[in-house]
C-alpha cells in the first residue's frame, strides 16, 4: 500500500517538473492597418495560433508542417533566441512595432523593432507575415462560403495568388473549405473549379526546390 501511495504522489509531481516545449512569438501593432494587431504563437510540435487582438475570444488554430516549423525555429536559433537587439536604428518610416518572443521554461527573450537590416531577422518576419496574411485568407474565405456566395471566386483568387508565390503557410487547412465549394453546385462553377485546382495542389504539392538559407 505505501509503495501505491508512493506512486500515486509521485506521477503529478513528475507531470509538474515535465519540461516546457519550445515555443515562438511573433506580434505587429500597426496603428490604422487592417488589423492593427496580429499575434502567433508557434509550438515546437508545429500547433499555431492565429490571433487579431489580444483579447481575441475566437482565436485560430492551425498545424503546421514539420518544415515549416522547423524553418522557423533555426532562424531563431541564428538570431541566438533574441538575445540581442535587431532594430536597425536607421530614420525609416513608422512600419509597426513588431515583437519577436523565444519561451523554452523559465527561457525567455523577446526583442521589438520596427525596422531591421538582419537578414535572418527580416526572413523570420517574412515567414511570420506568411502566416498572418494566410489566416486573413482563411477568414475571407470562410466568411464568403458562408455569407457571400458571389464572394467565393474572389476569395479563392486571393489563395491562388497566395499559393503561387508559395506564401501560403499550413495549406491542408483550407481543405474542408475547398471541398465544400467543390461539391456544392450553389456556388459558381468558375469558384468549383479554381476550388478544386488548389485542393490538387495542396494534396499534390509540386516537388520542392532547395532554397538557400539567409
Amino acid at each position: 500500500m505505501n509503495r501505491i501511495l508512493h506512486l500515486a504522489l509521485l506521477v503529478p509531481l513528475l507531470c509538474t517538473v515535465a519540461p516546457a516545449a519550445p515555443r515562438l512569438f511573433y506580434s505587429k501593432y500597426f496603428k490604422g492597418s487592417v488589423p492593427e494587431f496580429t499575434a502567433i504563437t508557434v509550438e515546437r510540435s508545429g500547433q499555431a495560433t492565429y490571433q487579431e487582438a489580444k483579447d481575441d475570444d475566437n482565436p485560430i488554430h492551425v498545424q503546421m508542417t514539420d518544415a515549416e516549423t522547423q524553418e522557423l525555429f533555426d532562424l531563431a536559433e541564428k538570431l541566438e533566441r533574441f538575445q540581442h537587439p535587431i532594430e536597425s536604428g536607421l530614420k525609416v518610416a513608422n512600419m509597426g512595432t513588431k515583437t519577436f518572443r523565444f519561451e523554452d521554461g523559465t527561457e525567455k527573450h523577446e526583442v521589438q523593432f520596427n525596422y531591421s537590416t538582419d537578414t535572418v531577422a527580416q526572413a523570420l518576419l517574412e515567414r511570420f507575415e506568411c502566416i498572418a496574411e494566410t489566416e486573413q485568407d482563411f477568414i475571407a474565405l470562410d466568411r464568403a462560403v458562408h455569407y457571400d456566395k458571389l464572394g467565393v471566386n474572389d476569395a479563392l483568387l486571393a489563395l491562388d495568388i497566395s499559393m503561387e508565390h508559395k506564401r501560403a503557410v499550413a495549406a491542408q487547412q483550407f481543405l474542408p473549405l475547398l471541398d465544400r465549394i467543390v461539391k456544392n453546385e450553389s456556388f459558381l462553377h468558375i469558384a468549383r473549379e479554381r476550388a478544386a485546382a488548389i485542393a490538387e495542389a495542396i494534396r499534390k504539392p509540386a516537388p520542392a526546390q532547395e532554397k538557400v538559407q539567409p
